[in-house]
């Protein structure tokens, strides 16, 4: 017993049951098909912990830069100089947005949710790349 290649391409494996390998190479593609949306999503985004402490890092340099997210301008952020006091203090910030989509879409446009805000729409109006918009995000739900 064991595995037989045959001159047309079949293969006998174990049990004399032949497989055509364009039938298999076929079979495999449509499982990979099915099954790999479902398996990598979560692994594109798990990043190692210090690939996610630099994004930490360069977001809170853009959120502390006063030419760029500038976000000490209205609000208190542990380790910043001279906050602010019109927007509420970030503190617990994974508490109050465990849904990171959530925080992303508040800087984004805080206007969507509170139409009488005087946070600029970071990212409606281009304030931050999208890029630098993923990174002020990373820092702040780190606080």
């Amino acid at each position: 017993m064991g595995i037989r290649q045959y001159k047309d391409g079949n293969i006998n494996y174990k049990m004399n049951i032949r497989v055509n390998l364009n039938q298999w190479l076929m079979a495999s593609f449509m499982l990979a098909v099915v099954f790999l949306p479902v398996v990598l999503p979560p692994l594109a985004f798990s990043l190692s912990p210090e690939s996610l402490d630099l994004r930490v890092v360069k977001g809170k340099e853009i959120a502390f830069r006063r030419s760029a997210g500038n976000c000490l301008s209205c609000h208190m952020i542990a380790g910043g100089e001279l906050p602010g006091m019109i927007g509420p203090p970030l503190l617990e910030m994974k508490a109050r947005f465990p849904d990171r989509a959530e925080l992303r879409a508040q800087i984004f446009d805080a206007a969507m949710q509170n139409p009488d805000t005087v946070m600029p729409p970071y990212g409606r109006h281009s304030i931050l790349s999208e890029d630098e918009l993923d990174l002020v995000v990373d820092f702040i739900h780190s606080l």
